[in-house]
């Protein structure tokens, strides 16, 4: 048994939901199973955008962010549900409690995915019987697939669990990257994206193995040093620790300030909490995380200092919806008295790439309204590439938002990705 555990090393398995959301619905109505369905948002509605779909769905053509009336016309049997997101939640929050039974190194990555260390859980057995009692168990009781990698890191675990799917299990070992990974094209590695391989391909790097073995110092001058870790991962290296805490390593972001006078003004007050908003909106973009409750700050002229806060509907990160929120409680609580010192604070942090918009039906109509935009759009970045339009605010702090190649099933990856069609987010 020890054999199958390193003296020095670790083993990771990446535990990968098969089409999640479909999954959830089939496991709630067994009628369901086996049959074409499709998430979106009114099926009632011809302009309903699809979020994510069952296998059976994909096998006749059915893709995500595809317009509903297109995917009938494919599959004029397709079952259209709405997204029940409570339910998902509920559902995700199981499965992760599933996980934590064999190991207390847990990290949840989206709402239907994450990494489990299973180094130290050498009394459960060998890492490929662990991962099937996990497989096994989670369909037992939760009534939902899944995909399993195992590796001795991260990135080589979240590429195994993509190799077998539905309801495969995986190894990945550092000595088959050579034979597995090098011959595949370098888009096909998670963390490169359409543009990113162009870069690469523009400088004779056309394969995962020739990134492996490029020169350090060029794909670096290219890429920056995001150019270095993925030739560290071309080469199976990944030093990145399964961290339970991840998503709460910034509890919360705030900024405020003392008053050059004590102000009574309303407008000015105003003015200043708007201020305030734009630079904790600055300082979240950068870390990559939206907020889940609003929080702000009173001191008064006599040093009485008050704070309110509210939780959200949906997580926020943009300076106008992080000003209303934060104007909202001020014109609440504040007295009419002079100000000292005003503060905005977000809080209920969650990483950009684990945040699940609870859309409701009305939004996502909204959404779908943009369609003939998104059509265009989608047309032209299949043919000059993903990041040849979007918006004004996509193109601030360019950071990838996912490090996957959207083969994933996750409502986030999905939301995102459709998002990001539209020119809301950027991917490379």
């Amino acid at each position: 048994m020890n054999e199958m555990y390193p003296k020095n090393g670790k083993v990771i398995l990446h535990v990968d939901m098969n089409s999640f959301y479909a999954s959830v619905e089939m496991a709630y109505d067994a009628s369901l199973k086996g049959k074409p369905l499709a998430i979106a948002g009114n099926p009632e509605e011809r302009r309903g955008i699809i979020i994510t779909c069952s296998y059976e769905a994909r096998k006749l053509g059915v893709k995500t962010t595809m317009p509903l009336w297109e995917a009938r016309k494919l599959c004029p049997d397709l079952i259209i549900k709405t997204p029940n997101f409570e339910r998902y939640r509920t559902v995700s929050a199981a499965m992760f409690d599933l996980l934590r039974q064999f190991s207390s190194l847990v990290e949840p990555v989206s709402i239907d995915e994450g990494y489990v260390d299973i180094t130290d859980s050498q009394e459960l057995g060998s890492p490929p019987l662990i991962a099937e009692m996990i497989q096994k168990r989670i369909l037992d009781m939760l009534d939902l697939p899944c995909s399993i990698g195992i590796a001795p890191n991260k990135f080589l675990a979240k590429t195994a669990s993509d190799m077998k799917k539905p309801m495969g299990i995986t190894i990945l070992r550092k000595r088959d990257v050579s034979k597995i990974l090098w011959p595949l094209d370098v888009e096909e590695m998670h963390g490169v994206g359409k543009k990113t391989a162009e870069k690469l391909k523009g400088i004779g790097i056309s394969t995962i193995g020739d990134l492996a073995k490029s020169n350090e110092i060029q794909v670096k001058a290219l890429l920056g040093i995001n150019g270095v870790r993925l030739r560290e991962r071309a080469n199976g290296i990944d030093k990145r620790s399964v961290d339970p805490d991840s998503v709460y390593d910034f509890k919360s972001i705030g900024n405020s300030t003392t008053l050059p006078r004590d102000i009574s003004n309303q407008r000015e007050l105003v003015g200043v909490l708007e201020k305030l908003a734009e630079q904790v909106a600055t300082r979240m973009n950068r870390k990559q995380v939206v907020a889940t409750i609003i929080g702000i700050t009173i001191r008064y002229k006599n040093r009485q200092t008050i704070t309110r806060s509210q939780k959200l509907d949906n997580p926020i990160a943009r300076k106008n919806e992080i000003f209303e929120a934060a104007k909202r409680l001020f014109e609440r609580h504040w007295e009419g008295n002079p100000v000292r010192l005003l503060g905005v604070t977000a809080t209920g942090l969650e990483e950009l790439d684990t945040a699940v918009k609870q859309l409701d039906l009305f939004s996502y109509e909204k959404e779908a309204e943009k369609e003939p935009l998104l059509n265009t759009m989608s047309k032209l970045k299949d043919k000059f590439g993903k990041n040849i339009i979007g918006s004004a605010s996509s193109r601030l702090n360019q950071k990838p938002l996912l490090t996957d190649k959207g083969h994933g099933t996750s409502f986030n990856k999905d939301f995102l990705q459709e998002r990001k069609s539209k020119g809301l987010h950027k991917k490379d």
